[in-house]
């Protein structure tokens, strides 16, 4: 059974960075087999995919984010984290990692299979 946990601070200023990091127990993430995400709900708003790094620590974003947006991995710690750069309260959101189902790249919901539970982060001055 894998299991994501999300941790990080809950409150950023604006035009800072957030970051947060996702520990992953019960699999692997240099696993060939699946790719991780982070994904983001601001409120009253839909799930928004943000981007995903690979078993091979290659990343793909979402075009609307990629010059704020930075994945990476610590493989010896199994956890992966998100860097987001110069926040403003439009990025205030429930932030989720997730585990897809396959080794594809891929920006629908449907395809992931494991979420962690979710933190919430307030841009806020």
């Amino acid at each position: 059974q894998v299991q994501l946990q999300e941790s990080g601070p809950g409150l950023v200023k604006p035009s800072q960075t957030l970051s947060l990091t996702c520990t992953v127990s019960g699999g692997s993430i240099t696993t060939s087999y699946y790719t991780w995400s982070w994904i983001r709900q601001p409120p009253g708003k839909g799930l928004e995919w943000m981007g995903v790094i690979r078993y091979d620590d290659s990343t793909y974003y979402s075009p609307s984010l990629k010059s704020r947006t930075s994945i990476s991995r610590d493989t010896s710690k199994n956890q992966f984290s998100l860097q987001l750069s110069s926040v403003t309260p439009e990025d205030t959101a429930v932030y989720y990692c997730a585990k897809s189902k396959s080794t594809w790249v891929t920006k629908s919901m449907r395809d992931y299979d494991y979420w962690g539970q979710g933190t919430q982060v307030t841009v806020s001055s």
